[in-house]
This record gives C-alpha cells, structure tokens and sequence, in this order.
C-alpha cells in the first residue's frame, strides 16, 4: 500500500482546520488501520501542538473518496455544533468544479430531482419524489468552458467533448452532482459507478474548490480555495 499523501492545511486557527483532500483518501469511516483524511489532520494537529493523548477533529464537511478538494474540520465541539448548524440552514457557499462527458446545453440551469439510497450497491438512484427514503436534490450550474483537446484513448488520437462546468450545491445528498450530472445525460469524466466511459487519472475529475462560511467564534465569512489537483492540467484547464 502507498504512504498517504502529506496533509495540505489551507487555514487552522484554534477552531478551524481546512484542509485539501486528495483523490482516493477517504474522508473517514474506514477500517482501523486504513489511513483517511481524518487521521491523517489528527496526526498533523497532535505533532504541530505537541498535544497528549488523543486529538478531538469534528468533520464538518466530508468528500467521497476520488473527489477532491476543501475539506473543513472543527478543532473544538462548540465550533463543530455551529458549523454543522451553518451547513443544515444553508448559511454556507460550496461551489464544485466539474469536467462532464459531452457538451451541456444550455450553458447553465437547475437541476431538480429526488434521490433514493441503494445501501447494498453503495450508490443513488433517481427516484419518483413518493418513493420511500425519496429526498430532494438541488443544484445550479454553469458552463466555464469546454475541453476540445481532451483525448480519451491510449494513444491520445480519439477526442472526446467534454464540458467544465462550475457547480452549486443547493442541498448536500449522498453522491448528488455525481448523479444529477450523469442522470441529466453528462456523467463526471472517471466516474464509472455512475455511466462516465473515460478514465482519469487521479479519482474523477470533480473538485471541491470554494467553501464560504462565517467563523464559529467571531462571525466573520472566511473563504477557502482548493487548487487544482495535477491530473486537470491534462484536460487543458488552468485556474
């Protein structure tokens, strides 16, 4: 098994921790002995502080493991209670970067459907809004541009449209832009549990990159940035 990637910290102060996951790190939940994101931003906090015993981390905000992007963590109980308050009432910004199969028209839209979990496959469906278990899903999104260079063949000479999309989430489901775009007919670029015919090289090409939320302790909006993992650069994207 690899070593796990160092820990990219974007901000701490003694109530935040934000930080970048990389792809295939999940965020957490995995069998003892597995790293995560969460033990990893444990590690980092206990040798940085020099803290005994163990480290208390609340995840915040979470990512499916070959997403990447920001991650925000709560050092205290207190500023876990509030940010999740701030996540549930919708107080918070996330916006998503996304290169999708095909070429989306029109360049932007909502999207509005009901998901369904499928707990023994480990994935979403779409679903009629009276299905039980049904919840709503809502996103917004905009086209940022396209990828005309994009190869998708071994040998680089097959192109393939694709579509960089910047998206907002409106609610927070289980593998909900994954799904929505894929559903809507414009699966994540590597995505293959949900349709994508393309392989990327790092995880799938779906990104956290903006999270705005105002500070558990003094209120003030802070603003996170992921950069770019590597792997976009390929598909002809520079931010």
């Amino acid at each position: 098994m690899n070593p796990p990637p160092p820990l990219h910290v974007l901000y701490e102060d003694n109530h935040l921790l934000a930080v970048v996951k990389p792809a295939g790190l999940p965020t957490m939940g995995t069998p003892e002995g597995r790293p995560t994101l969460l033990t990893l931003a444990k590690e980092y906090v206990k040798q940085r502080y020099q803290k005994p015993g163990n480290v208390y981390l609340g995840v915040v905000s979470r990512l499916d493991a070959p997403v990447t992007g920001v991650v925000l963590l709560a050092r205290t109980s207190k500023a876990a209670a509030r940010l999740t308050e701030q996540f549930r009432t919708h107080g918070v910004e996330k916006s998503y970067w996304a290169v999708v199969e095909g070429i989306v028209e029109p360049g932007d839209g909502r999207l509005v459907d009901w998901l369904a979990e499928d707990e023994r496959h480990r994935r979403m469906h779409i679903v009629g809004p009276t299905m039980p278990g049904a919840k709503e899903a809502r996103l917004a999104y905009r086209r940022l541009g396209d990828c005309p260079n994009f190869r998708v063949s071994e040998n680089g000479t097959v192109p393939l449209n694709a579509t960089w999309l910047e998206v907002e989430l409106e609610t927070g489901r289980k593998h909900q832009i994954r799904l929505q775009l894929s559903h809507h007919g414009h699966p994540v670029v590597g995505d293959r549990k949900y349709g994508s015919v393309v392989r990327f090289s790092q995880g799938i090409a779906l990104h956290a990159r903006r999270l705005v939320i105002s500070h558990p302790t003094t209120g003030v909006r802070i603003e996170f940035e992921a950069p770019l993992p590597a792997a976009w650069r390929r598909l002809g994207i520079r931010a």
